[in-house]
């Protein structure tokens, strides 16, 4: 009797015992990213540095590991920062992570919804990512932009040839974010525009501002009181007008000849023919051209003003890229497409500087469609995602001497950098993947073949080496925080 009191006693441990040893999935369940404490409410946004996020949050994977979460008010944060991860996202969750956080920026410039690049993942913007890589940047619609590549190439040989017969520095920021914007504008809306630079300037900065509205709702009334939320809605009234005028430009009989087969006058056709597998508005255009625009130009001038930036710093690698280029070129006036196929070592270097200094150091956010497991970790859906590039290509795990400037390395092995290896992925990866990088690539190789060919290259009066600096902006992009001033003297 004693034994059976004993035993129904001793009943409810042995069946928890029994159900902990024989249950796997329970022994087995995973759990969420590790993070850093969070407060009641605000989660982690006291300790959030948005003034370089890149490396602030760099600094705290090496702490919580390549996987790690927070918290920014309501909003789920996991921050990836290895190749491993991405390389799992890339092969079994791609679709998971394809989908775009509602955020204040990205959704006014949206035009709810219905672009590629700013939006939720819908049919719509899955048939918008189609029409782009299909009709707009395939090999042979990027064939027929070369010649504006080139044209623009030799205007910002002409000046800095100007510049350099007065002896006077060449203020490098601003006369390649000139060939950036206006090869741009004339791809894309068949002519330069005047105020374009000034739009795309404004729409940069904004998609790299914190709203309260996106983070702790009920705070909302800091963006109007502080105007940032009047700042967001002039900028995309400006854009919306600017893309108004330029539609309605290339729908007039008497529009310039340059307008025809630009990327509006494609839009245009395949609304008129119904060759989309849906009904294509003026919106769509709108939507299409705002996400082109602004992830375009922005690239290609930042590319370009790191890679020289970074030859200055190693003449070695000036000198040898220099020899490469006037070697096969000779007395050539104009280096063209056909002649980057025969320039390895320039080609490094372009990878290599996306390698160092990838545009968008965080890629654009995105957000789970559902619950996903990544390196163990449990990720619920719609969690916001940052996919930490820059951290990624300076992993000294992956990449030896990490941090230096070594063209090199693509010599020694054939390194995609297109969104096909996690190691280094400046243009993102798989559906959220840019569909202009052929585009984007020609241009940045194109335009520093010609200038690394044409001139010499001094520091201005009084500079040294050593005085050359790295320092970015502030923000979510990777400007240079102070502008380039070179002097150019022209090879004979």
């Amino acid at each position: 009797m004693q034994f059976i009191l004993i035993l129904f006693l001793a009943l409810p441990i042995i069946l928890i015992l029994y159900f902990k040893t024989q249950n796997p999935k329970h022994a087995k369940q995973e759990l969420p990213p590790p993070g850093p404490p969070r407060l009641p409410f605000i989660g982690n946004m006291h300790q959030f540095d948005g003034r370089s996020p890149h490396t602030y949050l760099h600094r705290l994977s090496k702490q919580y590991g390549a996987v790690m979460s927070l918290k920014l008010g309501f909003r789920r944060l996991v921050v990836i920062s290895s190749a491993e991860a991405v390389k799992e996202v890339m092969k079994s969750h791609d679709a998971v992570f394809s989908s775009r956080p509602a955020l204040a920026a990205l959704r006014r410039l949206s035009y709810d919804g219905l672009d590629f690049a700013f939006s939720p993942y819908t049919e719509t913007s899955k048939e918008m990512k189609k029409i782009s890589t299909v009709h707009l940047f395939n090999t042979k619609q990027v064939q027929t932009f070369l010649p504006i590549m080139r044209d623009e190439a030799s205007k910002m040989v002409e000046k800095i040839a100007r510049d350099a017969s007065s002896s006077a520095a060449t203020d490098l920021s601003e006369t390649i974010m000139s060939f950036a914007a206006n090869t741009v504008a004339r791809i894309v809306l068949g002519k330069s525009y005047g105020n374009f630079f000034h739009l795309l300037h404004d729409a940069e900065a904004v998609l790299g501002d914190l709203f309260m509205e996106d983070f702790l709702p009920w705070l909302r009334w800091i963006d109007n009181l502080s105007g940032m939320a009047a700042k967001l809605d002039k900028i995309f009234q400006d854009m919306d007008t600017f893309c108004e005028e330029v539609i309605e430009e290339h729908m007039n009989p008497n529009r310039p000849k340059s307008m025809e087969g630009d990327i509006i006058d494609v839009m245009l056709r395949m609304k008129r023919d119904g060759s989309a597998s849906f009904d294509i508005t003026l919106d769509h255009i709108k939507a299409l051209l705002v996400g082109i625009i602004i992830g375009g130009g922005d690239g290609t001038a930042t590319a370009l003003e790191w890679a020289l930036t970074a030859l200055m710093k190693k003449p070695l690698s000036m000198k040898k890229v220099q020899a490469e280029i006037r070697q096969l070129a000779g007395k050539k006036e104009m280096i063209d497409e056909e002649d980057i196929e025969k320039l390895p070592y320039l080609r490094a270097v372009v990878k290599e500087t996306l390698r160092l200094f990838p545009p968008g150091p965080l890629l654009l956010p995105r957000e789970t469609i559902k619950k996903c497991s990544i390196n163990g970790y449990e990720i619920e859906g719609g969690t916001m995602v940052y996919i930490n590039a820059w951290a990624i290509a300076r992993d000294p795990t992956t990449w030896e001497n990490a941090d230096e400037f070594l063209p090199e390395r693509f010599l020694a092995a054939e390194i995609d950098v297109r969104g096909q290896n996690p190691m280094v992925i400046p243009f993102g990866f798989g559906r959220r993947g840019c569909p202009g990088i052929g585009m984007g690539m020609s241009a940045i190789e194109l335009a520093l073949a010609n200038v690394l060919h044409k001139f010499e290259w001094e520091l201005p009066h009084g500079m040294k080496e050593e005085d050359i600096d790295f320092d970015s902006e502030p923000g979510f992009g990777l400007h240079k925080k102070n502008a380039l001033r070179l002097v150019a003297k022209v090879v004979m």
